[in-house]
């Protein structure tokens, strides 16, 4: 059974950096697409950064310029890169996979468009990682 493991959340001041892992276990399909979403306090879970196909990357427009997704398929993992913490940057950060083309269009569409997901959109979920930002 495949399955998504996060790490690398914690506590940083205003301002500084912050890398967090994803680890796709169980697939390797070479369409997988990747993404980043995040649920911060009383706000419905939102997209943030996505890896789609042969290397579309998008990004929600509160964190360009700031956060990099990136990809090593030979280790099955994927990075987001959290520089210049925002105090509004605070919650939970998901990693989701999936290897179906409609789920992998619909997350690189919620990124965008900055929409919500459910916990069940796409087809794997990781247990997510808390990030707090303190000033």
């Amino acid at each position: 059974q495949a399955h998504v493991a996060e790490s690398g959340g914690g506590s940083v001041q205003t301002g500084g950096s912050l890398r967090l892992v994803c680890t796709v276990f169980g697939e390797t399909s070479s369409d997988l697409c990747i993404g980043w979403f995040r649920q911060r306090p009383g706000k419905e879970r939102e997209g943030v950064a996505s890896f789609v196909g042969g290397g579309t990357i998008s990004y929600a427009d509160s964190v360009k310029g700031r956060f990099t997704i990136s990809r090593d398929p030979a280790k099955n993992t994927a990075y987001l890169e959290m520089n210049n913490r925002k105090p509004e940057d605070a919650g939970m950060y998901y990693c989701t996979a999936a290897s179906r083309l409609p789920e992998c269009i619909r997350m690189q569409t919620t990124v965008i468009l900055d929409t919500s997901a459910s916990a069940t959109e796409f087809q794997f979920w990781g247990q997510g990682t808390q990030v707090n930002v303190s000033t």
